[in-house]
């Protein structure tokens, strides 16, 4: 058995390989295939896709986040493994099973598949306080990473891991040197068969500047030291390495608010809590959970499903920034068709994407509307990348948003790429690779 090193660059396109000198090393055997995603072509639809060989259809996770019917909530990055509804590619029983480490996979908590795991898991006090921490199997490795010698810079500590360079507008390169510092570790110390290794350094530049921006060929430059480690590492060995996509990014120009629509149209009601405009999912006709251009439309509180389904369909679709409402019939079309999915989904132009907002009056904002709070939002929020200098908080406005994700496009347009040393034979003479083939690929001994 081959170990294999799979390495997940966030937002990585065809254009940006020309950026990585270490994606010009010989190693590559075949080319870089254009990665057709799955809708949508968003973190963790694609990753369950991608360790599945599944649609969203089957693996049942149609979003970064979640709506849960029975508690009317929704939830953003969700990490239990348990939600993932199909088997990952390497518990299926083919040969001898590979020892397996996910390195900031999203839905890797608690996967009895798994036997090295790294995620972020930061932990509440009493106070409110943030505590960071990293849930780690075996239950001690993330204290030894935090307590070793760092492979990046020899001589030094590797400390621990900030979250807040991870995501929030301090996110930057830290967060993914650290990620690849600590791989580089775990490849060595514990040996695994199969690692699967994120780096998120590109998702920041992708949404803040955009994807034809000098600040995001920038960001790919300097992630490459990352990359060119976690290479020569696998080198070492003579392993398999395999980097890939799950998206790019598109330009984008506009923020449509479909939760506005629906409020002004009589569909979503609020309520006000010490000046702020809350949501109760479970009392309304209709809302839309966003992410970035895909938004699920769920419908809890309506008396006539069929009559609201159909009115709402029609206002989103004349929404301007509304490129196509799909019905369930659509939604089978295109492996989307779940019990989580909403009534609707809403796919925005190709040069738009959606903000959760409610609110009519921004003195009415919720006030973690100003924070980083991936959890209390029903949406992603990717002002949460930038910053309002004179409230020193996250401004709400998603207009400095140059870049999104989240359709399959035409030709190659938000697609991502798929690159590999051993490239199995079957790729070759291929001009592209669809998302639900990879899994197979990712596999020790998938080049026999």
């Amino acid at each position: 058995m081959k170990r294999t090193l799979v390495i997940n660059v966030a937002g990585l396109s065809a254009r940006l390989v020309s950026e990585m000198p270490a994606l010009a090393r010989p190693i590559w055997r075949g080319p870089c295939l254009p990665l057709e995603p799955v809708l949508p072509a968003t973190t963790c639809p694609m990753q369950a896709t991608l360790t599945t060989g599944e649609p969203p259809a089957r693996h049942g996770i149609v979003a970064n986040g979640l709506y849960f019917h029975d508690t009317a909530e929704v939830r953003f990055w969700e990490q239990s493994a348990r939600l993932v509804g199909a088997p990952r590619v390497w518990s299926l029983g083919r040969g001898k099973q590979p020892k397996v480490a996910m390195l900031f996979w999203q839905q890797s908590l608690y996967d009895p598949t798994v036997d090295v795991l790294l995620t972020p898991k930061p932990v509440h006090g009493p106070g409110g306080e943030l505590i960071q921490d990293c849930y780690s199997r075996p239950a001690d490795l993330y204290d030894r990473l935090v307590e070793g010698e760092s492979a990046l810079e020899p001589g030094k500590p590797r400390g621990a891991f900030n979250l807040m360079h991870y995501w929030g507008p301090m996110a930057g390169i830290g967060s993914s040197r650290w990620i690849a510092d600590a791989a580089i570790a775990v490849w060595r110390d514990e040996e695994p068969d199969l690692a699967l290794v994120y780096l998120p350094h590109l998702d920041y530049s992708g949404h803040r500047s955009g994807p034809c921006s000098e600040a995001h060929r920038a960001a790919a430059r300097e992630l490459d030291s990352c990359l060119a480690a976690l290479l020569e590492a696998a080198d070492e060995v003579g392993a398999r390495t395999i980097v890939l996509s799950e998206y790019s990014f598109v330009p984008v120009r506009r923020a449509v608010a479909p939760n506005r629509a629906l409020r002004e149209a009589g569909y979503l009601a609020v309520r006000e809590v010490a000046g702020g405009e809350y949501l109760h999912p479970g009392d309304l006709r209709a809302f839309a959970m966003v992410d970035n251009q895909v938004a699920h439309v769920y419908f809890p509180a309506t008396e006539n499903l069929k009559r609201d389904v159909q009115a709402v369909g029609k206002l989103l679709a004349g929404l301007d920034g509304v490129a196509e409402v799909l019905d369930r019939a659509a939604m089978a079309e295109r492996g989307l068709d779940h019990v989580r999915s909403g009534e609707l989904v809403a796919l925005a132009e190709p040069d738009a994407h959606f903000v959760y907002y409610w609110w009519l009056d921004d003195a009415k904002a919720p006030p973690f509307a100003r924070t980083v709070d991936i959890h209390s939002k029903p949406g992603f929020d990717p002002a949460e990348l930038l910053i309002d200098a004179d409230r020193k908080g996250i401004p709400l406005s998603a207009d400095g948003i140059r870049g999104s994700h989240g359709l399959v496009g035409e030709g190659d347009a938000g697609w991502g790429v798929f690159l590999a040393s051993d490239a199995p034979k079957s790729l070759a003479g291929r001009a592209s690779l669809r998302a639900t083939e990879v899994a197979h690929l990712l596999l020790p001994d998938a080049v026999r």
